[in-house]
């Protein structure tokens, strides 16, 4: 049987968690002549006896995760300072289209497609379509061993995707028994339900060859609503010139909405609505005192999410059989079932959604059979005040509305993720093994979303007409019809949007268009590794590993038809489908150089290369190398430096041409026949431009071309691959004077160059015209024969995803770790912190001009977590305190350091007690009820969208209680 050093113990409490790793009895060994086991360790493939690393590794422990009371890990992931704002999370994606509810995680901040996610060391299947970020709510929390955080590229050892570091989840092994959890939890607002229920079980064979594991995990998290936590109402903060945090932001409120639910109707003298009475009335949004006029806006807080709900069911398995002494067979099976739901407000409809092609003008009296015919469900005191607006005759009328009786917008996915994998392993002969493994992987969400409208047919159902001649054939001479008879074959009903709750049933049947989504991702593994001691050297074996490994990555994403052509008042988003494969040769190895000599107890150099060809970008090459040096038995130094590799995924490569309509300043505006300057000799090279100038005199843009730039945002088959050179230097200290105690400090600098990023419009549009005609490729202008007032107006301003951008960040982490016997117990703690020196991000880096990041909201320079536990017998207590230094707004909106937010810190803790087989838990999270800083729920400066704080990065629901037992049969 496997047996860990005293050394390994050692040197893995200085990693973070003082965490043993337990090797099962059936697995084939890989060991010394004297029987001693070999240790691997995140981010390397060789075993050594030390299990040292030249690479900085932190470890959440199993245990802590217990103690942590989690559903998912993601929770107790994101409170380490390594580990940055995920990029999808229960309480920040009430508002995405797609994935909400998915958990991902990001190291350092620079993105979760550049946050490798293993488990048991081998890649897993994307839970977001066309991307590589996994969807740790389906891994089964209670079933993992322990969580190893590799920082830093390590794209030598793993492959694409390590570029800002590794999160390497570990399942249990050799388990044996029966063991089951069942907790409940809840807010102090009684919101935020928690049930959790799993078991695991395990045995072995009857010859002792073999063991069988298998784990079955419930849970269910309820919804929580923004209005029930510090947000009732939208609001809006001012900025003042003042540096004082408490100066900074006036709240007003209720502020609400102008996309009220009784309409807002624009005529020629005012804006009018129609009252709960039917009275037509001025329009006010908020209802200011004194004119006697109601607040006839929107609350639109009323119906956010703040936490999506999220139901999970996890099954998981895994064994292995030893076939004899030296091979052995494993398995490992997973399979989840995630249900999430959003809910938002109800759909903002204005009429230019619905006649685009007008600019929004609905029409009010129509020409049927060469009469003049007006919409009868148009109030009078509105019709009074239309006019004729475009010189056909007819009056018509401009509206704004949120459509409360189509209902609360969202949607409701069903995800179902499925992975197998298995191989061989074993020993070849004396000091030589290897392992082998293929595996494969799905993902699959079907989404249903609600709120949204056919706008052909609500276009349709305005234009209605009193039906006199009883066009239907119902004997009513009195009711309003659609005009068009083949609308009203089709089913068209008027829809009366004049007063809140005059859709009728009818017409919602006509003009409701409820959303799918349909999404398949898959993943085919293969691969295998053969390490082993070829020779020894003075101070000890050389080590070496030589592998291979191929891959094959699958996405489609499909919308329904009036999403894909953006029929349903939202912007066209096309079908995405593609795949990729990748074959790779990968080596490393570990060179002792020196041991015991004076200042050199050892010396080793390790290297790893991996070089990899792409169906998409070619061959590309990795490699890291790194030095080990003990001066003495209490010091350990440890540098690495790496060259990591990210080939772009398959939503950044496929992504079809999806259309949006941004607002962007034209800088040819302006500009004249003899006006002067790099700009405007560019502007007028344009022939459009130049028409009209010698129209207008001066180049001019009406209302209609200037709100009317459309644009497509797309993926780039032609993109590259991003290198990330990354450095670590740092050093593990554990006195021997001071028993249990470990240090560690690690140095870190990453840089990402030819960075995949979508280049912003108003970038190419200053650029093109200031000079760098790189950027022109982007800008489409209207030609010189369209009109005078619209000749060379901004038709298209395209964003592709291009090699254009960079990324970099510095810091130290520092950590701390002690356990040991205090009083009639025994205390452990660890703390660890990460100052941030540096971090910004190149949008264009040929421009050299960079976005600051460190400092602002969501990374902050300083971040630390204390973990302090204490056990008496049977009674055990463990604390967790999450600290986040003072933060800035980004510098893009007031300058940089200008407008700051205060520190934030959040305790944790968990109390228990054992009697027999049972533990019986308590814990609270947030038991200070620690509140993060304000902003407007409309996150129109920073933050969340209806969480009213950066829901990501501080806790935006209070405090919650939970309790549980746990029984160990």
């Amino acid at each position: 049987m496997f047996k860990r050093t005293k050394l390994a113990t050692c040197l893995l409490v200085a990693f973070g968690g003082g965490i043993g790793f337990s090797a099962s009895p059936v697995l084939a060994q890989s060991a010394t002549s004297a029987g001693t086991e070999r240790i691997e360790v995140t981010g390397s493939r060789l075993r050594s006896l030390e299990g040292e690393s030249s690479s900085p590794v932190q470890v959440v422990t199993g245990e802590e995760i217990a103690k942590a009371g989690i559903v998912n890990v993601q929770e107790l992931l994101t409170k380490n300072p390594t580990v940055g704002v995920p990029g999808i999370s229960r309480t920040n994606s009430n508002f995405a289209t797609s994935s909400a509810g998915v958990a991902t995680v990001d190291l350092r901040n620079l993105g979760s497609d550049r946050t490798l996610v293993l488990v048991n060391g081998r890649r897993f299947v994307a839970g977001v379509p066309g991307s590589a970020s996994v969807d740790l709510n389906t891994i089964p929390t209670e079933f993992i061993e322990r969580v190893e955080i590799l920082t830093g590229g390590a794209s030598a050892t793993y492959g694409s995707d390590a570029v800002a570091g590794v999160v390497n989840i570990i399942l249990k092994k050799n388990f044996q028994g029966l063991s089951v959890n069942a907790q409940h939890g809840v807010s102090e607002k009684g919101d935020d339900r928690k049930d959790v229920f799993s078991m695991t079980m395990g045995a072995n064979s009857e010859n002792g060859r073999g063991n069988i594991m298998a784990h079955i995990g419930f849970s269910d998290q309820g919804a929580v609503m923004a209005r029930d936590h510090g947000v009732p109402f939208d609001n809006i903060s001012l900025a003042y010139t003042t540096r004082k945090p408490e100066d900074v932001f006036k709240f007003v409120g209720p502020f609400y909405s102008s996309y009220g639910s009784s309409g807002r109707f624009f005529g020629d003298n005012g804006t009018y609505t129609v009252d709960a009475n039917g009275n037509v009335v001025p329009w006010s949004t908020n209802g200011p005192a004194g004119d006697g006029v109601g607040a006839y806006g929107y609350n639109r807080q009323n119906d956010r999410y703040l936490a999506i709900p999220t139901k999970r069911f996890v099954f998981a398995t895994q064994g292995e059989y030893a076939i004899d002494d030296n091979h052995s067979a494993w398995l490992e099976a997973n399979y989840a079932q995630t249900q999430t739901k959003s809910r938002l407000e109800p759909f903002p409809l204005d009429s230019e959604a619905l006649f685009p092609s007008s600019g929004g003008q609905v029409p009010a009296e129509f020409l049927v059979n060469g009469s003049v015919v007006v919409n009868p469900l148009i109030p009078a005191g509105i019709l009074a005040d239309l006019v004729d607006n475009d010189g056909d005759g007819l009056r018509d009328y401009f509206f704004s509305r949120r459509l409360s009786e189509v209902g609360t917008r969202g949607n409701k996915a069903d995800r179902d993720t499925f992975r197998i994998a298995t191989g061989l392993r074993g020993s070849i002969f004396d000091g030589w093994d290897y392992d082998t493994y293929v595996s494969y992987g799905a993902t699959k969400e079907s989404q249903v979303s609600s709120g949204q409208v056919n706008v052909l047919n609500f276009a349709q159902a305005l234009q209605a007409m009193t039906d006199v001649d009883d066009v239907d054939g119902d004997g009513n001479t009195t009711e309003a019809v659609c005009i068009s008879a083949d609308a009203r074959a089709q089913g068209c009903v008027p829809a009366n949007i004049f007063g809140a709750g005059n859709i009728s049933a009818d017409a919602l049947k006509y003009i409701l268009a409820p959303g799918m989504l349909s999404t398949f991702t898959s993943q085919k593994l293969a691969g295998g590794v053969i390490r082993g001691e070829p020779f020894a050297l003075p101070a000890g074996k050389v080590g070496v590993a030589a592998g291979f490994e191929w891959r094959e990555e699958y996405a489609r994403t499909e919308f329904d038809a009036l999403q894909q052509a953006g029929l349903n008042a939202g912007n066209a988003i096309p079908r995405t489908e593609g795949s990729f494969s990748v074959r790779e040769l990968f080596a490393e190895t570990r060179i002792p150089l020196v041991k015991d000599q004076i200042l050199a107890k050892s010396l080793s150099l390790n290297a790893a290369i991996r070089s990899s060809d792409y169906s998409t970008v070619g061959r590309t090459f990795s490699w890291t190398t790194g030095l080990e040096w003990a001066p003495t038995r209490d010091l350990r130094v440890r540098a690495t430096k790496a060259l990591a590799v990210r080939a772009p995924n398959i939503n950044e490569l496929y992504s079809p041409a999806s259309q949006t309509f941004p607002q962007v300043q034209d800088p040819c505006v302006g500009v004249t026949a003899t006006s002067t300057g790099a700009r405007d000799d560019a502007c007028r090279a344009d022939p459009g431009v130049a028409a009209n100038i010698a129209a207008n005199g001066s180049f001019t843009l009406n209302q209609s071309d200037a709100q009317g730039v459309s644009g497509y945002d797309s993926g780039n088959p032609n993109l590259k691959e991003e290198t990330g050179k990354t450095w670590t230097l740092g050093l593990v200290y554990a006195p021997s004077a001071l028993k249990n105690v470990v240090f560690t400090a690690d140095y870190f600098r990453v840089k990402i160059e030819d960075a995949i990023t979508n280049v912003g419009r108003q970038t190419s549009l200053n650029q093109c015209y200031g000079g760098d005609t790189y950027f022109c490729q982007f800008i489409i202008r209207r030609p010189a024969n369209i009109g005078a007032n619209s000749a060379g107006s901004l038709e298209y301003v395209n964003s592709p995803a291009t090699n254009s951008g960079g990324l970099f960040t510095s810091g130290v982490d520092l950590t701390a770790s002690y356990s040991d016997r205090v009083g009639p117990g025994r205390l452990s703690g660890r703390i660890a912190y990460t100052y941030l020196d540096d971090g910004y991000e190149l949008p264009v880096a040929r421009l050299g001009t960079k976005d600051p990041f460190v400092g602002e909201i969501g990374a902050a320079r300083d971040r630390a977590a204390l973990s302090v536990g204490y056990t008496y017998k049977d009674f055990a207590i463990n604390t967790t305190t999450t600290y986040i230094g003072k933060s800035y707004l980004d510098d893009q909106l007031f300058g940089r350091g200008v407008v700051s937010v205060p520190s934030y810190t959040q305790f944790d803790f968990q109390a228990s007690y054992t009697y027999g087989k049972a533990t019986w838990y308590f814990g609270m999270d947030n038991a200070f009820n620690a509140k993060g800083p304000k902003t407007d729920s409309n996150a129109l400066l920073w933050g969340t969208t209806g969480a009213g704080t950066a829901a990501d990065v501080y806790d935006a629901i209070g405090r919650r209680y939970y309790a549980g037992v746990r029984f160990d049969l």
